[in-house]
C-alpha cells in the first residue's frame, strides 16, 4: 500500500516537473512582437509605403502568434491537469481493487463465518446464518450428504458423493457424476461467493463444507 501512495506521489511529482519544465521552454508570447517591434527600431528608414505595410502585417502577424500560443499554454495546462486527475483515479481504483482482493483472500482463508447451518430435509431448505436457502431434492442430498462428512471429519469425492446418493458401489460411480450434484448445489445456492466458500473443493481429495461442525443441524 505505502509503495502504491510512494508511485502515485512519485508520478504526479514527475508530471509536475514535466509541466513545469515545458512552460519554461516555451517561447515567450511576446517574442514575436519584440522581434518585429526590434526591426521598426533598426530600419527607420523604412519609409515607402510598401514598407510600411509590411511592417504593419508582421505586427499583425506577430498579435495573431501571440494569442495562439497564449491558447496554447492554456490547452497544454489544461490537458496536463486532465492526465494527473485520471493517473490519480486510476491509481485510487488500483489500491480500492488491491483491499478488495485482500478482503477476497482474507475470505477464502479463513471460510464463510457461519453461527448456523440448519438443514431441513422435509422444507427442502437450508438456513445459512438464519438466511433460507430453497434447494431441490438432489440439492439437499447433496449438502445433507457433505454435512454428515463434515461432521464425522471427512472429505468426500465426487464417486462418493455418488454412491452415498445412489445408493451404489464407489466403484461403479463415476467421479463426474458427483461433479455434477456439487455444481447443481452451488447453482441453487445463487450467491457464487456463498457457494464457492461454503462447498470448498480441496485439490486431489474431495469436497467438504468450510464450516464448523459444531453448528450443522439437521431436521
Amino acid at each position: 500500500m505505502r509503495l502504491v501512495v510512494g508511485g502515485m506521489a512519485a508520478i504526479v511529482g514527475i508530471l509536475l516537473l514535466a509541466s513545469i519544465l515545458l512552460f519554461i521552454s516555451l517561447p515567450d508570447a511576446n517574442a514575436f512582437n519584440e522581434r518585429v517591434e526590434r526591426i521598426f527600431i533598426e530600419n527607420d528608414d523604412l519609409t515607402s509605403q510598401a514598407e510600411v505595410k509590411l511592417l504593419e502585417i508582421l505586427a499583425q502577424s506577430g498579435t495573431a502568434f501571440s494569442d495562439t500560443l497564449a491558447s496554447y499554454r492554456v490547452v497544454i495546462f489544461v490537458l496536463l491537469v486532465f492526465a494527473t486527475a485520471l493517473l490519480v483515479a486510476a491509481l485510487v481504483f488500483l489500491i480500492m481493487l488491491l483491499l478488495l482482493n485482500r478482503r477476497i483472500a482474507q475470505i477464502e482463508k479463513s471460510g464463510i463465518q457461519v453461527s448456523s447451518l440448519l438443514i431441513s430435509r422435509d422444507q427442502n431448505a437450508v438456513y445459512l446464518n438464519n438466511m433460507e436457502f430453497k434447494l431441490t431434492e438432489a440439492a439437499i442430498e447433496t449438502i445433507s450428504v457433505l454435512a454428515e462428512a463434515r461432521m464425522d471429519g471427512d472429505v468426500l469425492t465426487g464417486a462418493q458423493i455418488e454412491a452415498m446418493i445412489s445408493g451404489k458401489d464407489v466403484t461403479d460411480c463415476d467421479e463426474a457424476a458427483g461433479a455434477t450434484r456439487i455444481k447443481r448445489l452451488r447453482d441453487t445456492l445463487g450467491n457464487q461467493m456463498v457457494s464457492e466458500l461454503l462447498v470448498r473443493n480441496i485439490a486431489r481429495r474431495g469436497y467438504m463444507l468450510a464450516i464448523d461442525k459444531d453448528v450443522i443441524e439437521m431436521v
